[in-house]
């Protein structure tokens, strides 16, 4: 590659080889070319509506920048590492093709106020399509909810057995939690979507520039008020990484009921094949690989905000050239969480319940406990004692290695005489399950509901 030493202002000589590449960035900021293109072709915009350049030239910088485009699409660009980052690189073209008039682009804008912008468009559709993302996957639950809305399973606290759930309350729980993921991104946009560009290399410009135009071309809601804040500003970029750490949290949690429940020990979950992997070595093995990745990733995740967060700290105000550095951690996160996610609706949509399994422990850890105790307040008993009176059940019945609704109900009465026979409708996990009331519980009647509106909220992403 031809290394041309570019001199620029007051320095004497280009930089080495190896400077140059220590701190190029256009290998990762590349991606933002078709946004650095549409927010120049704004600016030009602007500065003909402000008489600055003439229509002319404004026409003559968008045509160029568009073939500009064109040959980046279908890969014919070449990019040059010495001119450092994709904002020099088609500057550098444009001059190329059209002159003077080329260079006259880059009036009353500077590289500091150019990189935000770009990054806030590019941020701006990536939220915009993991949002879709998220509700595809959404939607998957809420399919699986319904295809198996019959079957009850344990619920777990501590990872022990405590009360019955039907497996479709289990699955709109992480519907919920994606809901949250989305509002955190949609709230996040809000401050994404302010113009940066007018800002200049810190305090601004002395032409007589109109920085609301290029913010109504580009669509954002509004313009930074302080320059100095508007170039030095990478909020944006940690808020964006902690809403994807947070979207990965859930991922990962999700991931992790799922490795396990498809194991033996638990048989709940059917793996689809084509997310699993074998063994080089041990022939009767389907390992969750794809899930298990997906738990690893949100470390990826965590560390890319941590990156953010850390590069953020301690920076003069203004424009430092530390803030190259954030490309790298919110391109990788949103990269990631654009593969995890499309990946994760077809895995929910090949796994299935394995009611077999589920029905072979259903009634084992006494997950009817609760119930019973709430049986005996029903009764009038305080709901400390029932507590202790269904404890004491519990102990007699691991003796005797045998459910409550095992035991007669003369022995039942042994521990109180509030127990009736109707206690055995409320034994049992189906029983436990039908007898739900709350709001927000496991009850039928209420995951029916919140079944149908889910899937109308959803209806069509």
């Amino acid at each position: 590659m031809n290394k041309k030493r570019f001199v620029k202002g007051n320095l004497k000589k280009g930089a080495s080889d190896e400077v140059l590449s220590f701190t190029e960035s256009v290998s990762n900021d590349w991606r933002l070319y078709k946004y650095d293109i549409a927010g120049s072709i704004a600016h030009a915009t602007m500065l003909a509506e402000c008489d600055i350049i003439t229509s002319g030239e404004k026409d003559a910088i968008a045509g160029a920048l568009k073939e500009i485009e064109n040959e980046i699409d279908s890969g014919k660009f070449e990019f040059k590492y010495e001119l450092e980052d994709i904002h020099m690189n088609i500057e550098a073209s444009l001059a190329e093709r059209i002159g003077e008039t080329g260079k006259k682009l880059h009036t009353a804008r500077s590289r500091n106020d150019q990189v935000s912008l770009d990054l806030r468009l590019w941020m701006r559709d990536q939220i915009n399509d993991i949002v879709v993302l998220i509700s595809k996957c959404q939607s998957e639950l809420v399919c699986k909810g319904k295809d198996n809305i019959e079957i009850i399973m344990p619920g777990f606290t501590h990872l022990q057995h405590a009360q019955p759930i039907l497996a479709a309350h289990y699955l709109l729980a992480y519907v919920e939690m994606l809901e949250r993921d989305k509002g955190r991104l949609k709230d996040c946009l809000k401050r994404v979507n302010v113009s940066p560009l007018g800002s200049c290399a810190l305090a601004g410009t002395t032409l007589p520039t109109d920085p609301k135009i290029t913010a109504g071309l580009l669509g954002f809601d509004s313009v930074c008020a302080n320059s100095i804040d508007a170039i030095s500003d990478r909020d944006f970029c940690a808020e964006f990484a902690f809403c994807l750490s947070s979207l990965f949290s859930h991922l990962s949690r999700l991931s992790e009921d799922w490795i396990l429940w498809s194991s033996e020990e638990f048989g709940f979950i059917d793996l689809d094949d084509s997310f699993c992997t074998g063994s080089s070595m041990m022939p009767q093995k389907k390992n969750p690989d794809c899930l298990e990745l997906m738990r690893g990733k949100c470390g990826r995740i965590y560390g890319n905000l941590t990156s953010l967060l850390t590069l953020i700290k301690g920076l003069p105000l203004g424009y430092n050239r530390d803030m190259q550095e954030d490309k790298e951690a919110v391109f990788d996160s949103a990269e990631t969480a654009v593969k995890c996610l499309s990946l994760l609706k077809d895995l929910i949509k090949g796994s299935n319940f394995r009611e077999s399994g589920i029905n072979k422990i259903i009634d084992k850890g006494f997950l009817d406990a609760t119930a019973f105790a709430e049986y005996l307040v029903k009764k009038g008993t305080p709901f400390r004692e029932a507590h202790k009176i269904v404890g004491e059940i519990v102990q007699k019945c691991s003796e005797l290695s045998c459910a409550f609704n095992e035991l007669s109900i003369d022995k039942l009465k042994e521990f109180s005489n509030m127990i009736e026979n109707d206690v055995y409708e409320v034994l049992g996990a189906k029983n436990c399950v039908k007898n739900l009331k709350s709001f927000g519980s496991s009850s039928p009647e209420f995951v029916r509901m919140r079944l149908k509106e889910w899937e109308s909220a959803l209806a069509g992403v």
